[in-house]
């Protein structure tokens, strides 16, 4: 499982995981008849996106134009939800060429994204249907209160060229019943006004096993769950072997016998902790810890004997694998003991 002709650092996805992750929560969510829209930055590939939707999912969603513009270029995707502020005349002018080859939407939390929108959009010969971010208390973007949707909504529906669809929400991990009524509240307000909620999109992977507790949400949109990594395993909804992205890594030094070195560190790994000890779980050996990455290192430690020799290889887990996907132009994907060739990763780097 080493891959010997594989140089390091290299990212390996396991073709055979991925499948099975994409299919176990298609799965799910079929039987609870919730669509599924997933998030695209975890894998940035239309590869990965198109095995998504051959599986069931409705579209996908990208949180920069630029990601949509990689994503749709291949063909194949047709629908995609974007779920950022878009601001300024040069993104908007990207938008309004999106929209002329796919399905589109996106999402506004302040009325400045709103009238630059509708500026961009104005002459459109369809309107483009825009959702409202709404913090339900995960507390990043989105309107603080259900009143303030219902205004921003009203002030969508005035605007020229754009068309109020729904709301969209990050839910915080644990508070399902809060984030329900929140919409809830929200969608009674907006219907006041004289509008119709056609879409609440909801989502996030640490919470893909309670999608069904809330049942306003008309699709719920999940990322990590594709490859799955070290914080999924943490919030206890995936195992260390449903994780299909690894980071093969070469052991360069053994300074002391507490104490090695490999050949990844924050340029590979990164240095997302997200609560975890250690930047990430090596597989096969509980007793190590990375517990220090510069650049180009990580430092591997031990309460016991590292047990490895200059040359051995070892797989590690990222915390975080949304991450680890741009940091490297491509992957190499497997299955099982089988190599079967690099990947360009299309959509890396494209953060604009």
């Amino acid at each position: 499982m080493n891959f010997p002709e594989i140089d390091t650092p290299s990212v390996l996805v396991d073709l055979d995981k991925t499948e099975a992750n994409i299919k176990k929560f298609q799965d799910y969510c079929d039987e609870h008849q919730l669509p599924v829209r997933p998030h695209i930055k975890t894998h940035k590939m239309p590869r990965i996106a198109k095995l998504q939707i051959a599986a069931g999912a409705i579209g996908i969603t990208c949180q920069k134009i630029s990601e949509a513009e990689a994503m749709i270029a291949e063909g194949g995707i047709d629908d995609v939800l974007i779920t950022y502020n878009i601001l300024g005349d040069k993104k908007v002018k990207r938008l309004r060429a999106l929209a002329d080859k796919v399905k589109l939407s996106v999402v506004a939390d302040n009325i400045e994204v709103i009238e630059g929108l509708s500026k961009g959009f104005a002459d459109a010969p369809v309107p483009l249907p825009v959702l409202i971010e709404c913090n339900t208390g995960a507390d990043r973007c989105g309107v603080d209160t259900p009143a303030q949707a219902a205004d921003l909504a009203v002030a969508i529906d005035a605007a020229p060229g754009l068309h109020f669809s729904g709301l969209m929400t990050y839910p915080a991990i644990g508070e399902n019943k809060k984030v329900e009524a929140w919409l809830s509240s929200a969608i009674s307000l907006i219907k006041e006004r004289g509008l119709n909620v056609e879409v609440v999109s909801s989502g996030g992977s640490p919470t893909m096993w309670q999608a069904h507790e809330m049942p306003l949400a008309t699709e719920f949109r999940i990322g990590t769950y594709v490859y799955n990594d070290g914080f999924l395993v943490k919030c206890g909804v995936c195992g260390w072997d449903d994780c299909a992205l690894t980071v093969l890594a070469t052991v360069v030094s053994v300074p002391s016998e507490k104490r090695a070195v490999i050949d990844a560190g924050s340029k590979v790994l990164t240095s997302d902790l997200l609560g975890l000890e250690g930047h990430g779980h090596i597989l096969g050996r509980p007793d190590l810890q990375i517990d220090q990455l510069s650049e180009e290192h990580g430092r591997i430690v031990t309460n016991g004997q590292i047990n490895l020799k200059v040359g051995d290889r070892v797989r590690i887990v990222p915390n975080h694998c949304c991450v680890v996907t741009n940091m490297l132009d491509h992957v190499v994907l497997v299955r099982a003991n089988e190599v079967e060739g690099k990947a360009d990763v299309v959509a890396r780097g494209l953060v604009w």
